[in-house]
Order: structure tokens, then C-alpha cells, then sequence
């Protein structure tokens, strides 16, 4: 069995559901996309921004950085949907990265170290991968939610995984560069 087909699986989903989200989002005006909303965050760019920065956070780590408490300096990096879209795509591709590069050596099993300023963490990437993805998906859920209160709909974000809705997604997919092999482990 491919211990990673799960973990790589939810890395690649992070990236098409970030993709569809952020899409939506850009046929907000930017006063709907800074507009006080009810949520942890205050608007929908303080929500998708904050996942942003703590994806910048654990990916540095992951990656044998030493960024730490420096990745949330700047609370709201980015202002503009665009610029935003910009940069998670870079973020979500780089935890591909991440998870493709678990098969070599030490796997899921690799102890990562989280710079959290006076302290290290010292945690199983594994574990540091299922936390950052419950992460983005909890408030991807609330950007989700904040989303339909304004002119535009939300956009359908759990059809990843589904066999029959491959057709819905294959246009996504394609200006992504992703195909089914892929996301699943079978080259491609």
C-alpha cells in the first residue's frame, strides 16, 4: 500500500479546492472581499489570508526552515484576491512538494522542527501534515460560509474525492496540471 496516496491525496485537494474558493472570490468587489462578516476572522481577506500565513508557517518548517512567528508579522500579506490567489497557489504547491518528497528517506515518520519563537517543536510530519490540513479545511468552511452572504455563490469544495464527478472538475484540474494519476500516485 502507498502510505502516502492519503497525505498526498489531501495535499493536492488543498490546491483545487484553494483554486475554486479563490475563483469565486475574484467576482467579489474588494468591498465585499474586506467587508465585516461574521466568522474567527473579520472578513473573507482576513480569513483566507490567515490561512495563507499559517501554511507559510508549518510549510517552512516542513521544508527545514526556520521562519517561525515571522510567517504572521503581517496578518493580511495580501489585499487583492488576485494577489492572494497568487500566493497560495505557490504555498499549495510547495506542500506537494512536501508530501512527494515523504517518500524518500525517513517518510511521514521525520521529525520536523517548528521554530515557535522562545521554543522548538519537535513533531512527526505525519502528524504536523493532518493538523495543517484540518487547518485549511475549518476555515476554508468559514470563508465558505462568509462567501454565500455575499453576491456570489459558493462554490461546491467536497466533489474531490468523488469517482462520478471526475467531469466537473477535469477543466480545473487541466489549468492546474493535474490528472487523476497524479493525485492518486500513479505517475502522470
Amino acid at each position: 500500500m502507498d502510505e502516502l496516496r492519503p497525505y498526498r491525496a489531501m495535499a493536492f485537494n488543498n490546491l483545487w479546492a484553494n483554486h475554486r474558493l479563490l475563483r469565486s472570490c475574484m467576482a467579489l468587489s474588494q468591498g465585499e472581499w474586506v467587508a465585516s462578516r461574521t466568522g474567527f476572522f473579520p472578513s473573507l481577506r482576513a480569513t483566507l489570508n490567515h490561512i495563507l500565513i499559517i501554511d507559510q508557517f508549518y510549510v517552512d518548517a516542513m521544508e527545514g526552515g526556520t521562519l517561525g512567528p515571522a510567517a504572521w508579522a503581517d496578518r493580511e500579506p495580501c489585499a487583492t484576491v488576485p494577489e492572494l490567489a497568487a500566493a497560495q497557489e505557490v504555498m499549495d504547491r510547495r506542500l506537494i512538494a512536501v508530501v512527494e518528497a515523504a517518500a524518500d528517506e525517513c517518510g511521514l515518520e521525520r521529525i520536523v522542527s517548528v521554530h515557535r519563537g522562545a521554543r522548538v517543536q519537535h513533531e512527526r510530519l505525519d502528524r504536523l501534515l493532518l493538523h495543517l490540513f484540518q487547518h485549511q479545511i475549518h476555515h476554508r468552511g468559514q470563508a465558505h460560509a462568509m462567501l454565500s452572504g455575499t453576491s456570489v455563490a459558493p462554490p461546491q469544495l467536497d466533489e474531490f474525492y468523488s469517482v462520478g464527478e471526475a467531469e466537473l472538475r477535469a477543466d480545473e484540474f487541466a489549468a492546474l496540471g493535474l490528472s487523476e494519476a497524479r493525485v492518486w500516485g500513479q505517475g502522470g
